[in-house]
Formats: structure tokens, sequence, C-alpha cells
């Protein structure tokens, strides 16, 4: 009678791709890239294949009957944080193209260079631009908070282990199919944003000189010039910073 390894009888990591859903679709050329054209594909990519690697490296513990070390590398903490990476990365995006969007504007219309800095988008819009971008996340999150309540029961040995067992691979899943809505809710926002500064990079782009600023030196030459005309016809006295100059003047005549 053979006897099977207990890590492949007692326990199993489910997979996580059909639970995963859109995310693990090819990368997709003609995907929606929203109104300033700002593609997540490799983002997307990236985050599905660290999800990837963390199952494989939890079956490969399991495999070995590590139960521990199999729960932890599919816990909390590393669901967060590869999401939290992917939307970091998405934030970071979309204000590094915007800020391209806003200089190439700038030089369209000649806006200076100290107003156009109000315009670019610092550490503090791009942390802004993260917590939107990740509002949808809360049901992802929920999910998560659910997992880590199954755990103390599928980390146990014995009858206990085996009934968590299910309810640990229920909510695996289940926090799989929410990183879906999350990473959709993700890209819709992400469309938002863009139409967002899309309205800053125009407002830069039909920037105008304020014309009263050329209107006042256009009056203040008129009226040096009418001045120095006066002096200079003998209509008005010769100031002594211009007597020089009238003199000249006059003797050419």
């Amino acid at each position: 009678m053979t006897t099977q390894s207990p890590g492949v009888d007692a326990w199993m990591v489910p997979e996580l791709g059909p639970s995963l859903g859109h995310l693990c679709d090819p990368p997709d050329v003609s995907a929606s890239r929203g109104v300033l054209d700002i593609g997540f594909e490799d983002i997307r990519l990236e985050l599905v294949t660290g999800l990837f690697d963390v199952a494989g490296a939890a079956r490969s513990f399991a495999t070995a009957g590590d139960r521990q070390g199999a729960i932890a590398s599919l816990a909390r903490v590393v669901w967060i944080s590869l999401w939290e990476r992917a939307v970091a990365a998405a934030a970071a995006r979309v204000a590094e193209v915007v800020n391209t969007r806003l200089r190439n504007a700038a030089g369209e219309s000649h806006l200076p260079a100290r107003t156009l800095e109000s315009f670019l988008l610092k550490d503090q819009d791009v942390r802004a631009i993260a917590s939107r971008l990740g509002s949808g996340g809360a049901g992802f999150v929920a999910a998560l908070d659910v997992l880590e309540e199954t755990v103390p029961a599928a980390a146990s040995l014995g009858p206990r282990g085996r009934l968590g067992l299910e309810d640990w691979q229920l909510a695996l899943t289940a926090v799989a199919r929410r990183l879906e809505s999350a990473w959709l809710a993700l890209t819709e926002a992400a469309s938002t944003e863009q139409q967002r500064w899309r309205s800053e990079i125009e407002r830069v782009r039909l920037w105008q000189r304020p014309r009263w600023i050329l209107w006042l030196i256009s009056a203040l030459v008129l009226f040096l010039l009418t001045y120095l005309g006066l002096v200079l016809g003998g209509y008005l006295p010769v100031p002594g910073l211009l007597r020089g100059v009238a003199e000249f003047w006059w003797n050419r005549l």
C-alpha cells in the first residue's frame, strides 16, 4: 500500500486563475486608454504575475507539508502589498503623463516656467490620485479580513484544520474575485482622473499673457513719446535731464 505525501493529500491551494477573471487576460492593445492615452496593461500583468508567484510558493510549501508556510505565502499582508504596489504604479503613471502634457501645453502657450510650476503635480497630488484609484478596493480589503479570520482554524492540525481548510479555500477565491472587481474599479477611476486633468492641460494650452500689461506698457511708451515731442517742440520746459538731448536735436534742425 502506497502512502501519499501528507501535503498533497491534506492541503491543497486552490487555483486562483479562474477567480481572477479578466485580470488574467492576455495584453489587450485595443483596451480603452482614456482621453490622455494612458495604459495600465503592464501593471495589471505584473500584479497577476506577483500573485501567481506567491501562489506557486504556497503550493510548494503545501506539497512539502508546511501548512504555516503555505498560509503565510497567501496572507493578507501579501495581497495588500501587491495591490498597493499596483495602485502606486498606476498613480505614478498618471502623474507622469499629466506633467509631460502640461509641459508640452506650456510650450505651446509660452506659459512662464514659474507659473507652470503651480500646475505640475507634486508628491501630495500623486498620493491623492493613488487614494482615488484605490478607493474601489474596499470590497477587496473586506474579503481579506474574512480570509484572515479563517487562518487560525486552517492552520490548526487535526480535525479542526481539516474543517478550516474549506473555509480558507473559499475565502481565498473570494479575495481573488474581489481583486478583479477592485482592478476594474481602478481602471474606471483612472478614466475619470484623466478627464479631470485634461481640463487643467487645456487651461495651460489656452493661457494668454494678461493684456493689461501690454496696454500699460503701450500707454507709457505713448505718453513718453508725446512728452518728448512737446519738449523738443518747445511747447514744454526742458527738464535738466533732457537738456543735452534737446540741444543736440535743435542743433540738427
